[in-house]
Order: C-alpha cells, then structure tokens, then sequence
C-alpha cells in the first residue's frame, strides 16, 4: 500500500476572519487548531499567526513562540512547519499613481528580519516562496527576489532547518531547481506545488501535471488547490505521487454552505485517502523519510 503524508495550513494570512468563525486567531486557538488536526491524522502542521485583536496576518516572533510551546507542550507528536513568507508584501498606491506605496498593505523585510522567528523556535520545516508573482486582486504583489530567497536558503541550511519550496508557477519551480543546483538547499528536497492563486499556476489538471512532470524524481512533493477544488486535489496530488495539504488557510468549507473546521478538512482527507488505497504517514516516518532534525 502506498502511503502520503498530509498537512494541514491552519490559517494563512488572509482575509479570512470575517467569512468564518471556525478560522483561528489567537495563539491558544492556532496551538489547538494543530492539535486537533495532528490527532485527526495530519504529520505536519503549517503555521501562520494573527494579530490576536484584529485578525490581520502578522508576523511577531512572540506569537509564534507562543504557539509552538503550546503545541509542543500538549501529548500530541506533529512536526512544526513555519511560515517564512510574511514580510514580501508590497502594495502599490494606485494604477495611476504607484508611489508611494499603501503603507496599510505594505511589509517589506530584509532575509534575516524573515526568518527572525525561525532562528528562535527552530522548527523542523519552513517555507520558502521561491517567486515573485500578482496576488489575487488590487495592487499587492508577493514580493520575493532572487537575492533574498538565496540569502533565505542559506540562513535556513545554516540552521539545519528543513524548507519546504512553495512554488506558485513553473517559473517558481524553475528558480527552486536553480537555488538546488547552487547548493542552497540541501537533500532530500521536499515543495509544496500551490496551485489555484489568483494569478500562479490556475487548477486545471494539464497545469497540474505539467508542474508534477518537471519536479525532480529524487524530490519529495505535496499539492494542494484553494477553494472548492482543495478536496478534490487531496485525491489528485495522491495518484499523481504526492503528498496532501487541507486547512483553513486555503479554504473554508467541508461541502456547499458548511463551514469546515481544520481537524473536519483532515478527517475527511484521511477518508478520502483511505477510500482509494492510500495509508496515511504518521510524524515519525515522514521524519525519517525527510531527515528532519527535530529541536524543541
């Protein structure tokens, strides 16, 4: 029996708050969130967190220590995935008028300010956005350029942590294979193919498989669609060789009108992976299989 590993994005950074209530915010809620999922069935556990007031994205390394002690204080085996993507936000002011930027939607930080949480915490994974791209509507552009991802690479190698490569595009996955080849990152190799963001690769399967065919056979991957299509992408990334990712950072809702909670999206992915002859790999293997250190 084949065997994937699935994780869950607890709640992302976007403007999600408003549209459900199940959507975590606090520290305590997102430590609970992972807990809850890991014993729903997920290996891994991708962490954002949020101004604990006004649910904005926010990127202070105290409300990620905070998270991550709980969860690791808590009886519950899960391997800390942690986001390195905030602090590439640029918003333009207008069409018309660029500069200056919208201040309100603008966060731009050096490679080291970034990666500032991950030094303290030590996670065992996190993310690195290998491209630049527009972001869904208005004027933001994720913003992450060539010589900030390389000196990414090489503080997270320094630090014997583990990146999970986001690629948005082919363009992306590209760059990732170049960072690889210039020996910024290091083997086994594992990314994350993010597939239906306004305007990266678009969900259709000929996209899909066209991003699947051009990762390196020696590389581990996982796939995930935002949106309505995130169920049906846990079937697909499987029987393509991949691995899964659900939560509510990339969307909200178990089934038409029902709101979905973060262990409901892995319950029902492990189901779904069952379903068609799919084990479900538990933390330690998928350590073993990823040679992740485990600190903390």
């Amino acid at each position: 029996m084949s065997s994937v590993f699935i994780t869950c994005a607890v709640t992302g950074s976007g403007d999600t708050v408003g549209k459900s209530d199940k959507v975590p915010v606090t520290p305590e809620q997102i430590a609970n969130d992972c807990i809850a999922a890991a014993r729903a069935g997920a290996a891994v556990t991708h962490i954002h967190v949020r101004d604990p007031i006004t649910g904005a994205g926010a990127r202070e390394p105290d409300l990620y220590a905070e998270v991550v002690e709980r969860v690791r204080a808590s009886d519950v085996d899960v391997i800390i995935n942690l986001t390195a993507g905030m602090g590439g936000d640029l918003a333009f002011g207008s069409a018309e008028r660029p500069f200056p930027v919208d201040e309100a939607g603008t966060d731009m930080a050096g490679a080291t300010e970034r990666l500032e949480h991950v030094r303290r915490i030590m996670p065992e994974i996190c993310t690195l956005d290998c491209g630049t791209m527009n972001f869904g509507e208005g004027d933001y552009i994720m913003t992450n350029s060539t010589a900030t991802l390389k000196e990414m690479a090489r503080q997270i190698q320094a630090l014997g942590v583990r990146p999970e490569i986001e690629a948005f595009d082919t363009g992306h996955l590209w760059q990732a294979k170049s960072l690889v080849d210039e020996g910024l990152i290091d083997d086994p190799v594992m990314i994350q193919l993010c597939m239906g963001v306004p305007w990266g690769a678009p969900p259709d399967i000929n996209t899909f498989m066209a991003m699947v065919n051009n990762v390196p056979d020696s590389w581990t991957f996982s796939a995930f669609s935002i949106g309505r299509r995130q169920l049906e992408y846990v079937a697909l990334a499987a029987i393509a060789g991949g691995n899964v990712r659900v939560g509510l950072e990339d969307n909200l809702y178990l089934g038409r009108g029902t709101l979905a909670t973060n262990a409901e999206l892995v319950t029902r992915a492990v189901e779904i992976l069952e379903s068609i002859g799919y084990g479900i790999k538990g933390p330690d293997q998928v350590r073993a299989d990823l040679k992740l250190t485990r600190h903390g």
